[in-house]
C-alpha cells in the first residue's frame, strides 16, 4: 500500500484529520452519542485518557503521511478456517482476524469487535482491505451469544458485520458508553458500561476496565463515545480483552489483579509504526509483553495484526517482535501466541 493509499484509508477508518470538526462540536457543547455527569475521564462532552496523551493532531498526521514509505504487504495470504464446537464447557479462542475473535467459555459463545467485511471503512469502495480471509466462515459460527465491543473505530465497530450477526444470531452486546447509540439502528440489544462497571452475563460477570486509546466516527466527534477492554471473570477463570491501548506508562495494567488470577490476557500487538506517531495509541509487542508481565496472566493472545494494513510496519513483523520480546523478557513461547486466522487455543488451567 502507498503513502498516499494509506493516508486516505486510514483516516477514513479512525477519522483522524476532522480538526477543524472537532473544534466546530467542541463550540457547540453537545456530544451526539453520551449524556451524563462529568467524571474523572469524561468532561462533560469527551471523554480523556486520565494523565494519558492525546491523539496526534493534523499536522503530525501529515508529517508522517510525507515521511518513509510504508512496508508492503501481500495482496492476500492463505487461510484455513477453523469450523469451532457448537459449545464448550472450558475456554478456547479461536481467531477470526484483527480484533475478531471467538471466545467459546463456560459454554457460552463470545464475539470480540466481529468484523467480516472487506474494508474496514465508512464506505465499501475504499478503505483498509482484508488480506487475510476470515479464521471461521460466517455461516460456520456457532450460536453467538454476546459481542464485546471495545470501541467506535471502523476496524473495531463494523455496522454491516453486526447487522449480520443480529439478522442470524441476535445476542447481546456489552460496550463502552456512548457506543450503544451507533449500534442501536442494529437491532442488537446492547448494553453500555463505563470502567469500573460490571454487568452479569449468565454464570459470567463483564466487567469494563480502561485503555489508552481514543474514538471517532467521523470528523466531528472525536472521543465522544468511550473505549476501554473488558474482565470477564467466572467458574472457568478470569479473562482480559483489550481491543486497543497504547502502553502508556503501564497504566492499562493497573489494578486488574483485583479480578483474581487472569487465565488469558487478549492484547493488541499490531499497527504501532512509526513509533513517534502511534505509540501513543498503540503499544508494540514488547510493550504488549511488558504488560502481560505487569498483570500476572498465565496465558496470552496477540491480535490486531496480518489481517489490514493500518500503519507502515510490515504484515509479520509483529508476529517476529512478539517472539523476540518473549525472549528478552523471559517469559516462554508458548505462554503468549500471535495467533493468525484460523488458530484455535484450548486455553491451559491455571
Amino acid at each position: 500500500m502507498n503513502r498516499r493509499t494509506m493516508f486516505k484509508t486510514l483516516a477514513a477508518t479512525v477519522g483522524i484529520g476532522g480538526v477543524g470538526g472537532v473544534v466546530a462540536t467542541r463550540r457547540r457543547g453537545r456530544n451526539p452519542y453520551y449524556e451524563g455527569p462529568v467524571s474523572d475521564h469524561f468532561d462533560g462532552v469527551r471523554f480523556f485518557n486520565p494523565e494519558g496523551k492525546p491523539p496526534k493532531g493534523f499536522r503530525d498526521l501529515m508529517r508522517w503521511r510525507f515521511g518513509p514509505t510504508p512496508a508492503a504487504w501481500p495482496e492476500t495470504v492463505a487461510v484455513i478456517p477453523a469450523k469451532p464446537a457448537t459449545r464448550i464447557d472450558d475456554l478456547t479462542v479461536t481467531m477470526v482476524g484483527h480484533a475478531t475473535l471467538l471466545v467459546q467459555m463456560a459454554g457460552l459463545n463470545i464475539l470480540t469487535d466481529p468484523f467480516w467485511s472487506d474494508r474496514a471503512s465508512p464506505v465499501r469502495f475504499a478503505g483498509p482491505t482484508r488480506i487475510a480471509p476470515p479464521g471461521i466462515a460466517f455461516a460456520d459460527l456457532p450460536p453467538i451469544d454476546l459481542i464485546l465491543l471495545s470501541h467506535n473505530h471502523y476496524d473495531h465497530l463494523d455496522i454491516d458485520t453486526l447487522h449480520r450477526v443480529q439478522a442470524v444470531h441476535a445476542p447481546q452486546v456489552i460496550t463502552l458508553l456512548g457506543n450503544d447509540t451507533l449500534i442501536a439502528p442494529t437491532g442488537l440489544q446492547t448494553q453500555a458500561i463505563d470502567w469500573g462497571e460490571s454487568t452479569d452475563f449468565g454464570p459470567l460477570q463483564v466487567h469494563g476496565v480502561p485503555s489508552h486509546h481514543w474514538s471517532a466516527r467521523g470528523m466531528g466527534d472525536r472521543s465522544m463515545a468511550l473505549w476501554g477492554g473488558f474482565v470477564l471473570t467466572g467458574p472457568v477463570g478470569a479473562l482480559l480483552f483489550i481491543g486497543d491501548t497504547g502502553f502508556d506508562e503501564g497504566r492499562p495494567y493497573q489494578g486488574l489483579q483485583r479480578f483474581g488470577p487472569l487465565r488469558l490476557a487478549i492484547l493488541p500487538i499490531g499497527a504501532y509504526a512509526p513509533r513517534w506517531f502511534m505509540q501513543d495509541q498503540h503499544q508494540n509487542p514488547d510493550e504488549a509483553v511488558r504488560g502481560f508481565k505487569l498483570l500476572g496472566a498465565a496465558h496470552a493472545i496477540g491480535h490486531h495484526w496480518g489481517t489490514i494494513q493500518l500503519t507502515d510496519e510490515a504484515r509479520e513483523a509483529p508476529r517476529d517482535a512478539l517472539s523476540e520480546g518473549l525472549k528478552r523478557h523471559g517469559v516462554a513461547p508458548e505462554r503468549f501466541r500471535a495467533m493468525a486466522p484460523g488458530d484455535s487455543w484450548a486455553i491451559p488451567s491455571i
